[in-house]
């Protein structure tokens, strides 16, 4: 599948493509972003391996992450996507896809990642019926965007032996 390009008033999402590397690697290095998901940096060849990830997932699942640019000067902002994640959460909520953001910390509480992720269900509501996130539970505002969304609270859970929250939001 070729995925879409999508755009709001201030964004746009486009596929992530191998050129990416270097502005995503940036970004898994910024403390903003990272701090709230894995407490760590990530390194460039994990994030590498990611970006191939998010390159074949179309392929695979017919749908995949997008890179958030502002539309008027092309910085980089975040990601946004649905992924076949596979995670073995417990509970488990395979075969339903997962929804995911991350922005870099100078982009964050601006309204980009609501404003990306109402494009992406924009385009995503038509084809799936559920939809479910993962958020560790001291991430408040992703929870509470995740809640603006429509997702609802699913489970208190574990990934990776860590404590997570998993929402549920229905179409």
């Amino acid at each position: 599948m070729t995925p879409p390009i999508l755009s709001t008033t201030r964004l746009t999402l486009s596929p992530h493509e191998p050129g990416d590397l270097e502005e995503m690697a940036s970004m898994h290095a910024d403390p903003g972003f990272y701090a709230p998901l894995s407490g760590k940096p990530t390194p460039r060849e994990e994030v590498w391996h990611r970006l191939l990830r998010y390159i074949g997932h179309w392929q695979v699942a017919e749908y995949g992450h997008w890179v958030v640019r502002d539309s008027a000067t092309r910085t980089w902002l975040g990601e946004v996507g649905i992924m076949d994640s596979r995670r073995g959460t417990v509970p488990d909520f395979e075969g339903v896809p997962e929804v995911g953001w991350g922005f870099r910390g100078d982009a964050q509480g601006r309204g980009f990642a609501r404003e990306a992720l109402e494009a992406v269900f924009g385009w995503a509501d038509p084809r799936l019926s559920r939809t479910m996130c993962i958020i560790d539970p001291g991430n408040a505002p992703s929870r509470r965007l995740a809640e603006r969304l429509g997702f609802v609270a699913f489970a208190k859970g574990l990934y990776r032996d860590k404590p997570t929250l998993i929402l549920e939001r229905t179409m």
